[in-house]
């Protein structure tokens, strides 16, 4: 089979990944990896713009490689490593933030956004935060990057500077296009937010049946069912929605949101089910989980291999970016 192209997608280390980890991102490289030469890539430069919690990068890129790997991620298939292990990408990123315009990077709404968040800690790291991204995608020759609708901006953003650097310097960086993916909003456990470790909402999908079972329980349903004798409404309730994905039944979410509607089964009854149906489906995963932990140098034999590989066509892209550039 030819694939299409090159995908480039990256991920900030934040450890065991969660259900919107799992259906907002790792499904969807898994699916794109018969169908392109991927390339993904544990950001851990772009995790440093906080300085919070540095300590832990060696054990986040760990625990999340876990679970991408778990979840179907194939080193056979794909190029697997860490960001910093190709240092190349610092190279390119100074070059393209030569002929990046200051404005550019200070009208950015991302930048405004990450300047209200820590008002204390506006570093350059965080203003040429786009730069880095954009070095990121260019340095592997990416033609083609993964985004929810929400995410075209940022991505426009680098084209503009591959545009700008291929004007000035001849057609030698590859401008990426965006691949349009759906990526569900989920929700977590308070029905409120979307599902984020920083705020304990969320579930791991390597948690144990009765972790899952724990937390499930805690999970907020329809606000306005008091008692177990109200009706329901499963549209709007957060364990209807997630159990829709993970049912093991064919059709047996139709059965209980017209059993909801009607008082026909309590929210309890609801949530003990979808935590049953939950475990099994993550039960593969954690089983391939397990193996990979048994040998856990392998995790890092993965990632040199993905780093070296990722490193050839790093080289050959900077040498041309010097060629042209001028650079001896």
């Amino acid at each position: 089979m030819v694939k299409k192209g090159r995908v480039f997608s990256g991920a900030r280390p934040t450890g065991r990944q969660h259900l919107g980890n799992l259906l907002g991102a790792i499904q969807n490289y898994v699916a794109l990896q018969d169908e392109y030469d991927c390339v993904y890539c544990v950001v851990d430069l772009h995790a440093l713009t906080t300085l919070q919690d540095t300590h832990l990068l060696r054990s986040n890129t760990y625990e999340m490689v876990l679970d991408w790997l778990s979840a179907g991620m194939d080193p056979d298939k794909s190029i697997i490593f860490v960001q910093s292990h190709v240092p190349q990408v610092t190279e390119l990123h100074t070059i393209l933030s030569m002929v990046t315009p200051m404005g550019w990077l200070s009208r950015l709404p991302t930048f405004k956004e990450k300047v209200r968040q820590q008002p204390d800690n506006v570093n350059y790291g965080l203003l040429g935060y786009p730069v880095l991204m954009a070095a990121d995608i260019a340095l592997y020759r990416a033609d083609t990057v993964p985004v929810g609708e929400d995410q075209v901006p940022h991505l426009e953003f680098t084209r503009e500077i591959v545009r700008r650097f291929n004007s000035q310097f001849g057609q030698v960086l590859v401008e990426p296009q965006p691949k349009l993916t759906a990526t569900p909003r989920i929700m977590g456990l308070d029905g409120v937010h979307k599902m984020s470790k920083s705020l304990d909402n969320h579930i791991e999908i390597a948690a144990t049946p009765e972790e899952i079972q724990k937390r499930v329980m805690t999970m907020v349903t329809d606000p306005a069912r008091r008692y177990r004798s109200d009706p329901g409404n499963p549209d709007i309730c957060n364990v209807h929605i997630l159990h829709q994905i993970f049912s093991r039944t064919p059709g047996r979410t139709d059965e209980i949101a017209h059993a909801c509607r009607h008082a026909g089964i309590g929210c309890v009854e609801h949530k003990r089910e979808f935590a049953r149906d939950l475990a099994e489906a993550l039960a593969p995963l954690r089983e391939r989980r397990a193996e990979f932990e048994r040998d856990p140098d392998r995790i890092w034999d993965i990632l040199a291999d993905g780093a070296r590989r990722a490193g050839e066509i790093a080289d050959q892209t900077m040498g041309e970016v010097k060629e042209a550039v001028g650079l001896p």
